[in-house]
């Protein structure tokens, strides 16, 4: 358990600075008079290489083990947020979005994969739910962070508080390495090949499609709160506390998700998550004060904070063996194809007003707790 908690802990460190950048870029971005459109477009370079990357990540991953990829994603990501401070520009917040987001994602690939070999079947949803929780807390303290340093030192000056964070990381692995699984043996196959047999995998496309629904309403709120915050008038560390909102209620129903996982199986859970966060989307556009939208958020924190530790065990359970890290892998692509397309069309929707992104996405999340209806009653056991 001392292996897991010291990666749940540098994970706490360098999420911090994942999120806290991605509120600092948004706002940075608006503050030098960017459109919606061109925030879409920074919140979509987030993802764009890790898109493409994160597949062939998974599998170096599985050949050589994670302490060397772990540290070279911290720093890549601690690369990025130093460019807005030497460089404060609209181009340069395009830089750093791109290195932030490719640095974190290889981080999360061998975090995803160190808790998933440090547990077994029946412990696999508990120590999911302890990375969850440390997810939580760097979602909570990033943006809050964040904003009261914009509020209080400048956009550019907090870009190297952020970097701080995201660095220490790498330097903790270098320092003071902590036991890790051994080495997986990579079955070789053609890359075609071997992507398409975990697609064929019946409980793998169902666990993706589940992760692919769940990641539009995560893109939606990391995009859209911060600029419907400004819109109704609020400053940075206020827009800062909304968001540290959400990520409280993702830790409260991490926190409380040992006891319910042992109570409501993985898809009756997605279900009704799906159904909360729903309601959230469709409510939020008459929110126009920080008390309501705090509420609203900590609502949607706890329909999309409840289902991601389940998720991640079913799919490590379901991975093929020795390809636990390309099976993460294909979750990060998903995740990230969604994080580049989503900003985009979402940005261009924004121009309308953000009520149409809000009850567009509540109409998606709605669909899949209805989806998520067919496997919560009709199949008996989702892991083996």
């Amino acid at each position: 358990m001392g292996g897991l908690y010291y990666i749940v802990l540098l994970t706490v460190l360098g999420h911090v600075a994942f999120t806290g950048s991605r509120m600092t870029v948004s706002l940075f971005a608006i503050h030098l008079h960017a459109p919606p459109l061109t925030v879409g477009v920074l919140m979509g370079l987030y993802a764009l290489l890790p898109a493409l990357l994160s597949i062939q990540a998974g599998r170096i991953v599985d050949r050589v083990g994670v302490r060397g990829p772990m540290i070279v994603g911290s720093l890549v990501a601690t690369l990025g947020c130093a460019v807005p401070f030497v460089w404060p520009s609209l181009a340069a917040l395009h830089v750093a979005s791109a290195a932030i987001g490719t640095g974190f994602m290889l981080v999360g690939v061998c975090v995803y994969q160190v808790v998933g070999d440090l547990s077994t079947s029946d412990t696999r949803p508990t120590h999911f739910s302890v990375l969850a929780l440390g997810f939580s807390i760097g979602g909570f303290s990033g943006p809050m962070l964040a904003g009261f340093a914009i509020d209080y030192f400048g956009h550019k000056n907090t870009f190297i508080v952020l970097a701080a964070f995201s660095i220490l990381p790498a330097l903790a692995m270098a320092i003071k390495p902590v036991a890790l699984p051994p080495r997986h043996h990579h079955i070789e196959r053609p890359s075609d090949a071997a992507l398409m047999d975990l697609f064929r995998d019946r409980d793998l496309r169902r666990i993706y499609i589940a992760v692919a629904l769940f990641s539009v309403a995560w893109d939606v709120y990391n995009f859209a709160v911060p600029i419907y915050g400004v819109r109704i008038g609020l400053s940075a560390s206020r827009i800062g506390l909304v968001m540290g909102t959400f990520a409280a209620a993702t830790f409260a129903i991490r926190l409380a998700m040992p006891w319910i996982s042992q109570r409501i199986k993985a898809w009756p859970l997605i279900m009704a998550s799906s159904l909360v966060a729903a309601t959230s989307f469709f409510l939020i556009p008459f929110a126009t004060s920080v008390l309501p939208l705090m509420a609203l958020l900590f609502l949607l924190g706890l329909g999309l904070g409840a289902p991601q530790p389940m998720v991640l065990s079913l799919l490590h359970d379901a991975a093929p063996p020795g390809r636990g890290g390309e099976a993460v892998g294909v979750r990060i692509f998903l995740i990230n194809m969604s994080q580049t397309i989503m900003p985009l069309l979402f940005g261009a929707v924004g121009t309308l007003g953000m009520l149409p992104v809000f009850w567009s996405t509540g109409l998606c999340l709605a669909a899949g707790g209805w989806l998520a209806r067919k496997q919560a009653f009709s199949k008996p056991k989702e892991a083996t």
